[in-house]
């Protein structure tokens, strides 16, 4: 079928194809800036450059709009407690956004708006809904009907009789149903605020990404990504609000990725869970947060955890170490070689696989695995001792196809010595490749019902750090976290 995203508004897979033919329009919806990102902010940041990542290479001409919204309650409530302009805490936030996603890997978006740049188109968009009757102004505020729009729930599959009797929405007067929104909020004493023919106010949240998105990419476009969380209200907002007064059907395709959790729990400052990306980056390598991050379905939920974490470091130091023995035996990769075209037809049986699990609603989780099976295929080219023109075209290939697709992920865009440097000196001291020795040594004298041999090399990989673990398909291992 070829490239398949899951629609959130229809619930099923679709074969993905532009509006305009090659070229996609893509909108996500970006931080609110009044306090440092956390790991779940990291999660959607990571997925969408993935996929902004993918399409390119699959050959489409991408446009990626990603926002900042600069005005809101939240905003207002920081700064009055440091005492400081609005103004002044989003400008903090946005460039402390820079620079905890930088590290990642993230890469900016082509369109970076803040919504207070976008007031003017505002209240055009506001007027527009009051002169087609889908909106009401009560007070200096300015609400949408829900009533007024008969799809209204349809993006998040609920129905607006039982939302309305399930409703926990505190009494508001001005409401004539109790899940209007605002569009336009009348102004309050010390408030940042701009003139309106309703009077001078501010906007609300769910207005400004569809006039954002409007005015860069058009009334009607290919992807609307996010996190789950804002499927209700914040996207079925935007959604209803954007058809109402442009027609057409807005977003093609809406995107959601999956929640994160802490050790299995919901994040929470309340629990004392909520892990900042500067925290998560003090204690683990930045791309180690990133392949975690991709290890998982982007639409399953995935549980952070330091155990999970560091598995996944000790399979990255595997891969670096194999990357640095091919960097001894050939010398050092060339950049340039790193061209991932997966637009192409001739592509390489191991280029067919990753595009074939990429294409499946972006399976990074798959290609994870590809990425480990394509280190195991250079392990036994490396294991084989052979010699030889032949077989350093084998090893150079392999490599080009290995890096060329893990910097469609963001990944091994560093060279070994960057990576192991970077890494905390405990992690640097442990050989992957010695631990493999030690831990086949150990299953050989296990065949031969050698258990004190054994159970010596299970004692000397504890005191290096090393935890087995014996499955039916073998022996696993993992840097023990509490060492």
């Amino acid at each position: 079928m070829g490239l398949v995203f899951y629609n959130t508004a229809t619930r099923r897979k679709e074969e993905f194809r532009p509006l305009h033919e090659g070229k996609v329009g893509m909108y996500v919806c970006g931080v609110t800036v009044y306090d440092l990102c956390h790991i779940g902010h990291a999660r959607s940041a990571v997925v969408f450059d993935v996929m902004v990542r993918y399409l390119r290479a699959r050959g489409l001409d991408v446009t990626y709009v990603r926002n900042f919204t600069d005005i809101d309650d939240k905003i207002i409530n920081r700064a009055r407690e440091l005492g400081k302009d609005p103004k002044d805490i989003a400008e903090h936030y946005i460039q402390a956004f820079y620079e905890d996603m930088e590290p990642l890997g993230v890469q900016r978006a082509d369109i970076e708006p803040k919504a207070t740049e976008h007031i003017p188109g505002m209240i055009q968009m506001i007027q527009r809904l009051l002169d087609k009757g889908h909106a009401y102004v009560a007070d200096g505020d300015v609400l949408f009907s829900v009533e007024s729009f008969p799809g209204y729930g349809a993006l998040s599959g609920r129905r607006l009789e039982d939302m309305e009797a399930g409703a926990r929405v505190a009494v508001d007067e001005k409401k004539r149903h109790p899940l209007d929104f605002v569009l336009w909020k009348a102004a309050k004493p010390g408030e940042p605020k701009w003139e309106s023919p309703w009077g001078p106010g501010r906007p609300g949240w769910h207005i400004e990404c569809s006039v954002m998105s409007n005015h860069y990419l058009g009334p009607s476009f290919d992807i609307h990504g996010g996190g789950r969380d804002l499927l209700f209200p914040h996207h079925e907002n935007e959604r209803a609000q954007s058809v109402a007064a442009n027609g057409g059907e807005f977003a093609r395709f809406w995107i959601h990725n999956g929640f994160v959790t802490v050790e299995s729990e919901k994040m929470s400052k309340s629990l004392g869970n909520f892990l900042t990306i500067r925290d998560a980056l003090k204690e683990f390598h930045p791309e180690v947060l990133r392949l975690f991050l991709l290890s998982k379905h982007y639409r399953s939920p995935v549980d952070f955890s330091r155990d999970a974490v560091l598995s996944l470091q000790a399979g990255l130091i595997r891969i670096y170490r194999t990357l640095e023995r091919i960097e001894e035996a050939i010398g050092p990769i060339h950049p340039e070689t790193l061209d991932a075209d997966l637009s192409g037809q001739d592509l390489s049986p191991f280029f067919e696989r990753f595009t074939e699990v990429m294409d499946d609603d972006l399976n990074t989780a798959g290609a994870v695995g590809i990425l480990f099976d394509k280190v195991r295929d250079l392990n036994r080219l490396l294991a084989s001792h052979e010699k030889g023109d032949k077989a350093a075209r084998a090893l150079e290939q392999g490599r080009r196809e290995l890096c060329s697709a893990a910097k469609v992920m963001g990944l091994l865009e560093r060279t070994p010595s960057q990576f192991f440097s970077e890494l905390p000196k405990k992690e640097i001291e442990i050989d992957p490749q010695e631990v493999e020795r030690l831990i086949s040594e150990r299953a050989q004298a296990r065949a031969r019902k050698d258990w004190t041999t054994a159970d010596a090399i299970r004692d000397r990989l504890k005191s290096m750090g090393i935890v087995l673990e014996d499955t039916p398909k073998g022996t696993t291992w993992r840097i023990d976290v509490q060492a």
